[in-house]
């Protein structure tokens, strides 16, 4: 398709993102019944944020030139269920560089606000009762990150000046980083009973749905803490609910299976849990940093360069 009459499609106007190749026409669309042009058109399809998989994957099936499909989150699940219509060659890219400040923001205000006890202290101060005590530091405290990736790397630097006495890193496979060792999920067993704090930001995929399951919470110790900003089903509910009830393990969770949580759900009122609305992502730090993806893979497309990000490509 000639690039003068190639369309790419943006869930924001293009005239809020700074520095647009001027090759294409520039659709406006975030999940609306009705598409802004024609869907052969598009050759580049930057998804809705945040919306459902059937909103996202919608036009795909009218996209015959399609080229390049840009999410802006950082897990792709949920656009993989529509990948086989498109043809072979379209390339899926994620948002890697978008999330890592505010989701690694997330998971320590997860932290800290669930050893600190912060969860009791708002409802005390809803009653007007002054809950003074002895609460946990994050000092001095194992966290071990599951899913060293990006965001999992994120996450370290903001540990970093909080004093922990170790931070282990977990992903599917071992290697070495600058920071040191990262361990592979096969290590998991032998490292989770040693650890304080257990993060998990690992993409969901057919390997790590349901990974912190039965087995994997009875490893945790007495106490620990689960921070959970991954996607929800990466951790067993029912699993977590039992730990929850009886008191052994704590969570902090951004992300719930099912998701939204419904009301009438045990998860809301379980013990020593603290929920937040699946928010990592959504931040002010988001618009900012997912504009400047936009803008340079763009860029790169319309200069023929391979685009950045790339997770797979269709067969």
């Amino acid at each position: 398709m000639d690039a003068k009459t190639a369309d790419v499609w943006l869930p924001f106007p293009a005239e809020e993102i700074e520095g647009l190749p001027d090759d294409f026409t520039y659709r406006q669309w975030d999940g609306e019944d009705a598409f802004p042009a024609d869907p052969a058109a598009c050759v580049f399809y930057v998804t809705p944020y945040m919306k459902s998989p059937e909103v996202t994957l919608r036009p795909l099936s009218g996209m015959p030139h399609l080229e390049v499909v840009q999410t802006l989150t950082a897990g792709i699940d949920h656009v993989l269920g529509g990948l086989g219509l498109l043809r072979p060659g379209v390339r899926l890219c994620n948002a890697r560089g978008v999330h890592e400040a505010s989701t690694a923001e997330l998971a320590l205000t997860l932290t800290l606000a669930s050893l600190r006890g912060i969860p009791g202290m708002v409802r005390g101060q809803d009653r007007e009762e002054w809950r003074s005590g002895f609460y946990e530091a994050l000092a001095d405290k194992s966290v071990l990150i599951v899913g060293y990736g990006s965001i999992g790397a994120a996450i370290e630097d903001r540990l970093e000046p909080f004093e922990c006495a170790r931070v282990v890193r977990v992903a599917r496979s071992a290697r070495t980083t600058t920071r040191g060792l990262v361990h592979a999920h096969a290590e998991l067993p032998r490292l989770l009973p040693e650890a304080d704090v257990v993060i998990l930001c690992t993409p969901l995929t057919d390997a790590t749905r349901g990974l912190a399951d039965a087995a994997f919470l009875a490893r945790m110790k007495d106490g620990a803490l689960l921070v959970n900003v991954a996607r929800g089903p990466v951790a067993d509910t029912s699993a977590l609910l039992a730990e929850l009830g009886s008191g052994r393990l704590r969570a902090a969770l951004d992300v719930t299976d099912p998701e939204p949580l419904p009301a009438g759900h045990p998860l809301w009122h379980a013990p020593n849990v603290l929920i937040t609305p699946h928010v990592g992502g959504s931040s002010t730090a988001f618009a900012p940093r997912a504009r400047r993806l936009v803008a340079r893979q763009l860029h790169r497309f319309a200069a023929g360069e391979p685009v950045d990000n790339t997770v797979l490509v269709t067969d």
